[in-house]
């Protein structure tokens, strides 16, 4: 006798629904990512297909390299002289990966643009190309498209991901060797310099000169609005010079001054007399930079856009001319290290493209080598000017860009008329 069982056909009948539906589900999926590659032109893709694969060799080798020489070794040095344990020295190889990501994709858009468009120029397939009427600047067209993805990518990665990832291994590894604090919150080594004019000894009015520096303002630690460990340099007098320390300072921002606690003043007049005066607490006027330079990371690198932007702000009420002109050139490269994807990709799909080229892949890394150290060694120049005033921040930090993409035009209209 056979009894009919409704309800375990109906779960049968669900579950098959429902494994119709997943399927469905994941071929919609597959489908919304494979059809606008589809959409792009055949020769499109196929010049594509030819510069990826080498991109993802080169990223993956100038990562290891770099890290090899940037971190490992150092950090090698750490677990055997300090006895850093080797899963925080892999957090911290983990925690430094963006940053020389980030100096890979450049080099990787150049190997792989002229691996790709030399491979071709060599089987005499660009060749080919150009015979049916299919110019140049065409051919190429998809090397600049990747190397424009590649610049937005790297520009991300600069302003998004490394900044705090390289916080996080520099906690991490100061946690590890026991020489930090990662259980403690707060910036230490605080340093403010202010620059202007003096009171003149005679006059006792404001010098025309106004380059002097008058202020230096020094904190051990500053946590929860609070600076510890202060010291105050004051030189903003010819005739008479102060130092003041304390244990504590905190801004009243309603009165424009900080109020320290429990410290001394020494005074030193011309004759170098000097005399000490202890207090529990004093009003002192002066500006709020100190705590704003607190709040923005010291290292360019472990600066967002924003915070550059701020830290130039800051540097400018110091009067610091030095310091301004670093963090102008620094803000500028983080926009001239994205677009010198660009700038290879141009360099390496015209120059692969010339139909007399014949390289090999070790050829074609050997070039790139060289024409990478020659932009950077350019353009670690160029900003040491910059840093130096010997010329405009900004034409520091773009001159080694616009003299590369000067090149890649060169070689695009050499490439284009043979």
């Amino acid at each position: 006798m056979i009894i009919y069982n409704a309800r375990n056909d109906s779960i049968k009948s669900n579950k098959f629904l429902l494994k119709i539906s997943n399927q469905s589900l994941i071929k919609k999926t597959i489908n919304k990512v494979i059809t606008p590659w589809y959409s792009i032109p055949l020769i499109d893709r196929w010049l594509l297909g030819q510069m990826i694969p080498p991109m993802v060799f080169a990223i993956s080798a100038f990562t290891v390299i770099s890290l090899s020489v940037g971190v490992m070794f150092d950090l090698i040095r750490k677990i055997v002289e300090y006895g850093l344990p080797l899963f925080l020295a892999l957090k911290v190889l983990f925690f430094s990966l963006p940053s020389f990501l980030v100096l890979s994709f450049p080099m990787a858009v150049l190997l792989s643009t002229l691996l790709a468009y030399g491979k071709l120029s060599s089987n005499s397939e660009l060749l080919a190309l150009k015979s049916l009427g299919i110019k140049t600047s065409r051919i190429i067209s998809p090397a600049i498209a990747l190397s424009i993805f590649m610049t937005g990518l790297t520009f991300y990665f600069n302003d998004n991901l490394v900044p705090t990832s390289n916080k996080l291994a520099e906690t991490t590894l100061r946690a590890g060797i026991g020489s930090s604090f990662s259980s403690e919150t707060g910036k230490f080594n605080i340093m403010f310099s202010r620059y202007g004019s003096r009171i003149n000894a005679s006059t006792k009015k404001p010098t025309k000169r106004n380059t002097f520096l008058t202020h230096i303002f020094y904190a051990s630690k500053y946590e929860n609005q609070i600076m510890n460990d202060v010291t105050v340099l004051d030189f903003s007098r010819e005739d008479f010079q102060q130092v003041l320390k304390a244990n504590n300072a905190i801004f009243d921002k309603k009165n424009s001054s900080w109020i320290f606690s429990e410290g001394s003043i020494i005074s030193i007049d011309p004759s170098g007399q000097t005399t000490n005066i202890k207090f529990k607490e004093y009003t002192y006027p002066f500006v709020e930079g100190p705590l704003e330079l607190a709040k923005v990371p010291k290292d360019s690198t472990k600066m967002t856009l924003k915070q550059a932007l701020e830290a130039e702000k800051i540097y400018k009420k110091t009067g610091n001319l030095k310091e301004i002109r670093r963090i102008q050139v620094r803000i500028q490269e983080k926009f001239t290290l994205p677009f010198a994807c660009l700038v290879f990709g141009l360099i390496g799909s015209s120059l692969g493209s010339k139909s007399n080229l014949r390289s090999s892949k070790s050829q074609g890394f050997g070039l790139s080598v060289i024409l990478i150290l020659i932009y950077y060694v350019m353009s670690f120049l160029f900003s040491s000017f910059g840093v130096k005033g010997l010329l405009p921040p900004i034409f520091a930090a773009w001159l080694p860009v616009f003299i590369s993409l000067g090149g890649g035009i060169y070689f695009l209209r050499k490439s284009s008329s043979l």
